[in-house]
């Protein structure tokens, strides 16, 4: 049996840690430690292997388990290579969970994601987690509705924040939602809808579109496009000249690939894979994805996660039983 990579456990860990618990649930224990085995899954959840060109990551054999539970839904994993341990939102309960392997699944961070006393919303966390080039944390924060660092090293975190974007040409965010920095200390990221309480119609939305981003390392924010009504999961390409959005619109469930120019600005689009087999159907959208150093996208979507080969090929997916 092959062992998922850790690039797939993080991506199982947005789909499988979900449990819709209240929000005062206690911190759960680690489900790999010894006294709390790994539970393996329902046998409905399985690894489909499309091609073997998938082989080199896993089987149809490979176990999918899950690694901690008790949460209400769980996005934005952040893998720390130098301290061996996961960091990851739970939205609705506005914290950042830290879990490591054979310890405790840990309270990280509270509040994440929103720092006011009155919230409307249902998702007042943060999201996507991201370290800056200074290993500083970076916080794409749907309740305060802005792309904020945290003024705390990692190792003593604390929710004392500052503002790197919340507003275009004057107008307030929707709610910032996954990011990805380039080589050069740009970051991309996407403003859906989410954190607002009614979405597109909420009386506080303020733009009238939903646009994906680019911010200068020295604060200047630039739309990259407002073509996209979902804009949701984001990822460049290992050299850095592509970029891939997530649209999670039910009826038009697509991922979109962008050339850029030198400067990162936008050069053409196209779409990277429509799963037409899927528009309208209630069993997941895109959402957070990753490449490999060799081009291959892991992606959420329908059903749980998918395998592209680097041609935009679908060469496996894995059914979580999840959405």
């Amino acid at each position: 049996m092959k062992q998922a990579p850790l690039l797939l456990l993080s991506a199982l860990t947005l789909l499988v840690a979900c449990n819709n618990v209240v929000s005062t649930l206690p911190v759960k224990k680690d489900a790999a430690t010894a006294e709390n085995p790994p539970m393996p899954l329902p046998t409905t959840r399985h690894i489909q292997i499309i091609d073997s060109e998938a082989l080199q990551f896993f089987d149809s054999t490979t176990a999918i388990t899950v690694i901690a539970s008790g949460f209400k839904w769980t996005e934005g994993p952040l893998y720390l290579n130098d301290g061996d341990y996961l960091l990851f939102s739970d939205i609705p309960n506005n914290k950042v969970y830290k879990w490591k392997q054979g310890a405790d699944t840990t309270l990280f961070l509270y509040p994440s994601g929103f720092t006011g006393t009155i919230y409307r919303g249902k998702e007042a966390g943060s999201n996507a987690l991201l370290l800056n080039a200074n290993r500083e944390l970076v916080l794409l924060q749907h309740g305060d509705r802005r792309v904020a660092k945290m003024n705390a090293p990692l190792g003593k975190p604390a929710s004392v924040f500052t503002t790197l974007a919340n507003k275009y040409e004057n107008k307030r965010l929707n709610s910032p939602n996954d990011g990805v920095f380039d080589a050069k200390g740009n970051l991309y990221f996407t403003d859906p809808p989410y954190g607002l309480a009614n979405g597109l119609q909420d009386v506080e939305k303020e733009l009238p579109f939903q646009g994906v981003y680019l911010l200068r390392p020295g604060g200047k924010l630039e739309l990259f496009t407002n073509e996209i009504k979902f804009p949701n999961g984001i990822t460049l390409s290992p050299d850095g000249k592509y970029l891939f959005v997530a649209n999670s619109d039910p009826t038009n469930k697509i991922w979109m690939k962008y050339e850029l120019n030198e400067d990162g600005t936008r050069k053409s689009g196209s779409v990277f894979y429509h799963a037409t087999a899927d528009d309208g159907v209630d069993n997941g959208n895109p959402d957070g994805m990753k490449m490999t150093k060799d081009g291959y996208l892991f992606a959420t979507g329908p059903d749980g996660v998918w395998l592209f080969n680097p041609a935009g090929k679908p060469i496996a997916r894995i059914y979580t039983g999840t959405l």
